[in-house]
């Protein structure tokens, strides 16, 4: 890699949805009710799984996590949005920018683990339901929460290297409402090899979630094809 150009800029901006200043009030509403409605939604999911003990369960667990994580991007990307179409700017600085692709990671990186887990414990209450309290039982269930955030900080190093890596030399305009990673990784000056490897690892996780429902749809259908043959014979 080169020399780096001292000429680095030092902000961006976030072109959003409409640029009609007649479309910025609706637009604010919108995202506004959005953002509460998610945060409040999600909150009182949380507040019914801890209060109700019938739902103290792995699969509510798991959408208890899942249900902050939602909390956690929406938070993350929402607020600057809001604040730019408030004061009619579309700017955010380099070191505000960096900041919500790490934190956008760090939610959606995570979100992504806990379906793979909430796919696996579909998978086995499906396919082995005899043993699923065994198999998912509470400690399984929270060390399986404490390995998707391991997993996912281990994740995040690859990623907050790449994003401490990334160098922008020209004016910017980002065609969206907030930072995305695929597109400031196009834009960036320095070498992003680092892109690929973690975006791999990320596939991991769907590559879970495919496995287990592919395994509860072959599980659904010997079932039903077992049924079918026992009406057949009786």
């Amino acid at each position: 890699m080169g020399p780096r150009n001292e000429t680095q800029i030092s902000e961006f901006l976030l072109l959003g949805f409409s640029e009609d200043p007649e479309m910025q009030p609706f637009l604010f509403g919108l995202f506004l009710s959005i953002c509460l409605v998610t945060i409040f939604g999600n909150l009182l999911i949380i507040l019914v799984i801890i209060t109700d003990s019938h739902l103290h369960t792995p699969m509510y667990f798991f959408l208890s996590n899942l249900s902050l994580c939602d909390i956690g991007l929406s938070s993350t990307t929402v607020p600057k949005m809001l604040v730019n179409i408030q004061a009619q700017s579309k700017v955010i600085t380099y070191t505000d920018c960096i900041s919500q692709m790490y934190f956008f990671m760090i939610f959606a990186g995570l979100d992504d683990f806990l379906l793979t887990v909430m796919a696996y414990d579909r998978f086995v209450a499906i396919c082995h339901p005899l043993h699923y309290t065994v198999i998912m039982n509470p400690q399984i269930s929270v060390l399986m929460v404490f390995r998707s955030w391991v997993m996912n900080f281990m994740q995040l190093c690859l990623q907050g290297l790449m994003l401490l890596w990334l160098y922008f030399c020209t004016h910017l305009e980002i065609l969206h409402v907030f930072c995305e990673i695929s597109q400031m990784v196009q834009f960036a000056c320095s070498d992003t090899f680092l892109y690929p490897i973690a975006g791999a690892l990320g596939g991991g996780s769907l590559t879970g979630i495919l496995f287990s429902y592919s395994k509860i749809v072959s599980s659904i259908c010997s079932s039903r094809r077992i049924t079918s043959i026992s009406h057949v014979g009786s």
